[in-house]
């Protein structure tokens, strides 16, 4: 579909639009492949950020920018740009870098309301470039398998699949209810922030359109009047602080963990970066405190065309911390704990086991973010497997069921989605 931007196949040139935790992790495939695609501008607000990034790929200063604003006005030559922003800053910047004429790799979800959606779809369409988003799932080794596995016919008709998401409580306190995710209005529902990955590979397993949904869902804990008695507003001046399970002087001060994207200015440490969090940055504030008002749990019921039933539960009171699906199909059932995936053969009694621990505990999603990012290369360059790439044009159904869900969440309603 999409050939070689160049006859000799020079390096694919990106721009990286956000230099946060998600665009770093991309940025691993290209700097281990230098001879296929090359990082030539970065833009970012965050001043460290952009420096350490500049830095790493050896960016002069001109090829650096403040604000993707400024860097539009200026725009540096490429084939694609990388857009890792934050979420209500996804659909302006790609709707820029289309008009320039970059192709566009865009961390999901795709925007803020499904009519900005479909226009980044609409305008890629007009000029003729390629948008693809994010959904890791496709990448996955055992998502990989599962979808082989339904796709063979071997196990027959799917009649029912479960799907559990296990956000994870560290997560959960550390993203959406402290961190930046913590509020719809800056960012999107539950569902479309974190699930919509798990939905479109709900809709790319089916193969089915939805005919309808219903959601339930809530903030049901992480809220002021469930504060134990002496709480404070931050955990370093909590007199119940050690018998908290959210405890962040626990988290990121004595266990250590989910400090990867504090950033450590010129002359710190990162001793110092954690005791500046702690005392004075939002990852300091009580659980209870917090301005968050995305749910805490929430589950989605669909019913699909062809009459399959489907159920997503998104859970954040557990220390797991990951995916379970259940696929109840008429001639066996596929089982994963998104490690290893079992297939059984009601007919037989046999059951295989395919076993990806190994694969699947190696950094990036199991490697699957690298694929991702592999394939779009691919797309661009006329090379390689891109297969399960998610053109915007195919993420459009599974964030119209995220919107849809969410319509149906906050009117207690059956909803055709669609329809109004």
């Amino acid at each position: 579909m999409f050939e070689c931007i160049d006859s000799m196949c020079v390096p694919t040139s990106i721009v990286a639009i956000g230099a946060g935790n998600r665009m770093r992790t991309y940025m691993h495939y290209v700097e281990a492949n230098p001879g296929r695609v090359r990082l030539v501008a970065v833009v970012e607000p965050d001043e460290v950020r952009r420096k350490a990034l500049a830095a790493k790929f050896g960016l002069p200063p001109q090829r650096q920018f403040d604000n993707y604003e400024t860097f539009f006005r200026n725009p540096v030559e490429a084939d694609a740009v990388f857009i890792c922003t934050p979420e209500r800053e996804h659909y302006a910047p790609c709707i820029a870098a289309l008009k320039h004429g970059y192709h566009v790799l865009l961390e999901k979800p795709i925007a803020q309301t499904y009519e900005q959606c479909r226009h980044i779809a609409d305008v890629a369409k007009e000029t003729g470039r390629l948008v693809c988003i994010c959904h890791v799932l496709r990448y996955h080794p055992c998502f990989r398998k599962i979808k082989e596995l339904v796709d063979s016919g071997q196990s027959g008709k799917i009649i029912t699949v479960t799907h559990i998401e296990d956000v994870g409580i560290e997560r959960a306190t550390h993203s959406y209810v402290r961190g930046s995710m913590n509020t719809e209005a800056g960012n999107n529902p539950m569902l479309l922030a974190k699930c919509c990955h798990d939905i479109d590979f709900l809709a790319w397993l089916s193969g089915q359109e939805c005919s309808r949904l219903s959601s339930f869902g809530s903030l049901r804990w992480f809220r002021a009047e469930n504060a134990p008695a002496g709480a404070a507003d931050r955990c370093v001046d909590c007199a119940v602080e050690r018998e908290c399970p959210y405890s962040a002087l626990d988290l990121y001060g004595r266990r250590r963990q989910w400090i990867a994207n504090f950033d450590i200015a010129e002359g710190e440490t990162l001793d110092d970066a954690i005791r500046r969090e702690l005392t004075h940055g939002p990852f300091g504030r009580c659980v209870y405190r917090c301005d968050n008002d995305v749910v805490d749990n929430q589950v989605l019921t669909m019913q699909m065309a062809d009459g399959t039933l489907m159920t997503l539960c998104m859970d954040v009171f557990t220390r797991r911390d990951g995916r379970r699906i259940d696929i109840r199909m008429s001639r066996g059932e596929i089982v994963s704990d998104g490690k290893t995936v079992e297939l059984t053969d009601f007919a037989t009694g046999n059951r295989i086991l395919y076993d990806f621990t190994e694969e699947a505990a190696k950094p990036f999603h199991g490697g699957a973010d690298l694929r991702l990012v592999e394939s779009f290369i691919n797309a661009i360059r006329g090379e390689g497997d891109t297969q399960g790439l998610t053109t915007v044009e195919e993420s459009l159904r599974s964030h119209l069921l995220c919107f849809e869900a969410e319509r149906s969440r906050r009117t207690g309603k059956i909803v055709t989605p669609g329809r109004g």
